[in-house]
């Protein structure tokens, strides 16, 4: 079984706790402004940094991915539980903790029953799409702290954004000045020197200055007391009916999460030489999210950004998880006081340029080069996301997607390989020069399972290919690649068998995989055949023609 310490030695322990205090630095004030973003207080971002991070860190297969809440996170937190409750209530936060803990069964029904193949139906655009327009939303809050305009951070987009514009009279230049600042050091300092902690340079001067200079008195906002000590164990206390309205936010978080950590876990445990087993990884996720709502955190999912950090750093543990759990434990325990001061517009910096990234213009580019109809899923999700909220997002992404897959689906390549015993124009495997042709053959090949989408398409292209073609006794159907059929495609199968005895034409099929043909029996496809092996391959008869030839 692959373990997250597999690679520690004591030749790299050092480099590795040095790893973590990086992650430490990254995570605190990120943490913060997710919280922040959620309507939650800081301490559920610095909770969800300890025993979350731990219980995760000794069950998860990667040696690298770090779990943690992370924009896209707290985004659906706000969007979803802010129309159940009111941000910053008691009953909001309990929600927060309820559906952390949702999600975390989720994820470990998942594991157990193997399903995390339900990823592969985010496809890039509606991740893109989904995470954009998250990122976006989140984007107008951070500069309303940046520009010291107060608006309701837990409202609709159109909400925020009206209530952006209308509190630009009210812009405290102070804030703008110390948020300009915090944008340009965040931007020059990674250009110069990636592997410093700037996120934690910014915060550390920006408190300096507002404590030295007194900005509070005019106008700047700070974060304020922070509750100190460490996590208790909680459990949320809601009706059913609350239970219940949480389940679709919580699906969303789980598939997003799933999506995106088993594809990051994947892609480092291949860049780095070593195994990942992604069922185990949904466990650790499971196990994360229940240790977060239990313990006063929100939802935990995986955060590219700093497992990036990691790499770079030269991580190849879980180390790192450990030493930033257990600085942030300290932090929590003897150190609040020093974050009352942090001023919000650095903190809006700090989140905005994180995020940036996020917004997927890149991708989207991308994707109007490659395909426009694709670029149509990630736009809309991208829309409704922003627009009507995450929830309806994913599942409008999710329909868009089916779409498209049943478009693709339905336009399977047919071949006709020979007719009238000449090879055809997209003949793939031409029998060689000198070969007899037999009059009267038609020969087809369809690359793709015969199924709903697909099967009167299959049967139309046999009809027209007999009926172009003089003389036409027999077809053969090379089912090579041919990997499945459902009861749809065979209804379509079967009548098109008929169709051809009623001409009368023979049918046969030709290389049919063996789960392929016992499917077809099981069908009632084949009832009774013949094998004529051939110097190529063997064919099978289905039916004679219904008059003597």
């Amino acid at each position: 079984m692959p373990h997250p310490f597999a690679g520690l030695t004591w030749r790299n322990a050092a480099n590795e706790t040095v790893a973590g205090i990086t992650l430490l630095a990254i995570a605190v004030p990120l943490n913060i402004g997710y919280a922040q973003i959620a309507g939650l207080p800081p301490t559920a971002g610095l909770y969800a940094l300890v025993v979350p991070a731990i219980v995760y860190a000794f069950l998860v297969s990667s040696r690298q991915l770090v779990a943690s809440p992370d924009a896209a996170a707290a985004a659906l937190v706000a969007s979803s539980i802010g129309g159940l409750a009111v941000a910053g209530s008691a009953d909001y936060l309990t929600m927060a903790f309820a559906q952390a803990i949702i999600s975390g069964v989720m994820f470990a029904i998942a594991a157990v029953f193997k399903l995390g193949f339900l990823a592969n139906f985010l496809s890039k655009p509606i991740l893109v799409g989904f995470v954009g327009g998250l990122a976006f939303d989140i984007l107008i809050s951070q500069i309303a702290k940046m520009l010291g305009v107060t608006i309701d951070s837990g409202g609709e987009f159109v909400d925020k954004v009206v209530g952006l514009v209308d509190g630009l009279p009210t812009i405290n230049g102070w804030s703008v000045l110390i948020a300009a600042s915090s944008v340009l050091v965040l931007v020059l300092g990674r250009r110069m020197a990636r592997v410093v902690p700037w996120a934690l340079v910014v915060l550390v001067l920006a408190t300096v200055v507002v404590l030295a200079t007194g900005l509070e008195q005019y106008g700047v906002a700070v974060l304020g007391p922070v509750d100190a000590g460490p996590p208790t164990v909680t459990w949320p206390v809601l009706d059913w009916v609350s239970w219940l309205a949480l389940i679709p936010s919580a699906i969303a978080l789980t598939l997003v999460t799933m999506a995106e950590g088993l594809l990051v876990a994947r892609s480092y445990g291949e860049k780095r030489g070593y195994a990942t087993r992604p069922n185990q990884d949904l466990l650790a996720f499971g196990a994360a999210n229940v240790a977060a709502g239990a313990t006063g955190g929100f939802a935990v999912g995986s955060s590219t950004s700093r497992t990036a950090a990691m790499d770079q750093a030269g991580s190849r543990t879980q180390l790192p998880t450990v030493v930033a759990a257990i600085g942030t434990l300290l932090l929590l325990v003897f150190g609040t006081a020093l974050l009352e001061h942090i001023p919000s517009p650095a903190i809006g910096a700090i989140v905005g340029i994180a995020i940036l990234p996020l917004l997927g213009f890149r991708d989207f580019r991308q994707l109007w080069t490659q395909d426009r109809f694709e670029f149509l899923i990630g736009a809309t999700c991208f829309l409704t996301t922003l627009l009507i909220g995450a929830i309806p997002g994913i599942v409008v992404a999710f329909v868009l997607a089916l779409i498209n897959l049943a478009k693709r689906a339905s336009a399977p390549a047919i071949d006709v390989l020979a007719a009238d015993g000449e090879p055809g124009s997209s003949l793939l495997d031409p029998a060689p020069a000198g070969t007899p042709t037999v009059p009267g053959v038609v020969v087809i090949r369809m690359s793709a399972p015969l199924f709903f989408a697909n099967g009167s398409v299959f049967s139309d292209a046999v009809k027209t290919a007999v009926t172009i073609t003089p003389q036409v006794r027999h077809v053969v159907l090379d089912l090579e690649a041919v990997t499945d059929i459902d009861v749809t495609g065979a209804e379509a199968f079967d009548s098109l068998k008929r169709w051809l005895a009623a001409r009368p034409v023979a049918l046969a099929v030709s290389r049919p995989r063996p789960q392929t043909l016992d499917r077809m029996r099981t069908l009632g496809l084949i009832t009774s055949e013949t094998v004529y092996p051939t110097n190529r391959a063997a064919i099978i008869a289905l039916s004679t023609p219904t008059q003597p030839e």
